[in-house]
């Protein structure tokens, strides 16, 4: 593994990046999402196939999971985060030089639902059924905050066109009691196979948990401290996730993933710190972003069980996620 690969991204280092796509951001020149679709987009469609789905230079494209290296179709569609499954992808796309969309996509990557959403594009997930669309975004300004940033998550049912913009607004249990307090932030949904039991991260306290959530009851409850960003394997039985070294995130994270039964935690053979919401290729493997110093993003893949050895899955993209 190289010494890049290697390097920490530590919490403080999180904060200036963040400032740092602000900046890249607000210079990008945004298509509006009512656009009619060119031939590039037509070329890429998120029907289910043996394809990954990803973010190349700000746009959707598409690559042969057999060969994730060799040709790369690649949409005039801009997203900053991308994700899809069943037909229905999710694209968190720029509307304005400093201003954010959650764009619901077809196939064929018309929209068929936007919503604006506030501060930075973080991360997006589809539910199996591609019923579920969520998203988590970074934002500024709240006053019990550090850091000068903290998160929105909302999620939207795609069949009711009912939305929920935070879960800020959700009831929490933490450790089987009630539990109230001003500095309570969300990221990082991931959705069970009946459209309704989610996972997420809850940060309180100082302290980082995964939450298991009821979306029709409104309901978050405490599993497990120091899991963040999960992503719930195709047969719901397990989480990737990053978890914090120490317990603290400024020395970076593990990649690893949290048998639901058991609640075993491996650790991935990834040694980099890993700051993102992994995608399960399948039942076996994982893919996330890793980025170089240069900041150019990499999709990177490894055994979900401990063994093998990352591989380089797909250069210069970031923001998988597989055809299903």
């Amino acid at each position: 593994m190289t010494s890049t690969r290697a390097k920490l991204v530590t919490l403080a280092a999180s904060v200036v990046v963040l400032g740092t796509l602000a900046a890249g951001y607000a210079v990008v020149s945004a298509r509006r999402a009512s656009a009619p679709a060119s031939a590039a987009d037509r070329a890429v469609t998120l029907r289910p196939g043996p394809r990954l789905l990803a973010v190349t230079d700000r746009h959707v494209s598409t690559a042969a999971l057999a060969d994730p290296t060799g040709p790369r179709a690649v949409a005039d569609r801009e997203c900053l985060r991308v994700y899809a499954a069943a037909g229905t992808g999710v694209c968190l796309a720029p509307s304005s030089a400093w201003s954010y969309q959650v764009v619901v996509l077809d196939a064929e990557l018309s929209p068929t639902r936007r919503l604006d959403v506030p501060g930075l594009p973080n991360r997006a997930r589809v539910s199996a059924s591609g019923r579920m669309v969520s998203w988590t975004t970074f934002v500024g300004g709240d006053s019990y905050t550090s850091s000068g940033f903290s998160t929105r998550t909302g999620f939207l049912d795609t069949r009711t066109g009912a939305a929920v913009t935070t879960l800020e607004d959700f009831a929490i249990r933490r450790d089987g009691r009630p539990y109230r307090s001003a500095d309570v932030n969300f990221w990082g949904v991931t959705f069970a196979g009946d459209d309704n039991t989610f996972y997420a991260t809850l940060s309180t306290a100082g302290k980082r948990w995964l939450v298991r959530g009821d979306a029709a009851a409104r309901t978050v409850t405490t599993v497990r401290e120091n899991v963040e960003c999960p992503s719930l394997s195709p047969d719901g039985t397990r989480i990737a996730f990053k978890e914090a070294v120490d317990a603290d995130p400024a020395k970076g994270w593990r990649l690893s993933v949290l048998d639901l039964r058991t609640m075993r935690v491996t650790a991935t053979a990834e040694r980099a710190s890993v700051d993102d919401q992994a995608a399960w290729l399948d039942g076996t493997t994982l893919a996330y972003t890793l980025r170089q110093d240069d900041g150019r993003p990499d999709v990177w893949s490894v055994p979900a069980d401990g063994s093998g050895t990352p591989r380089l899955l797909l250069p210069g993209a970031e923001s998988p996620s597989p055809l299903t």
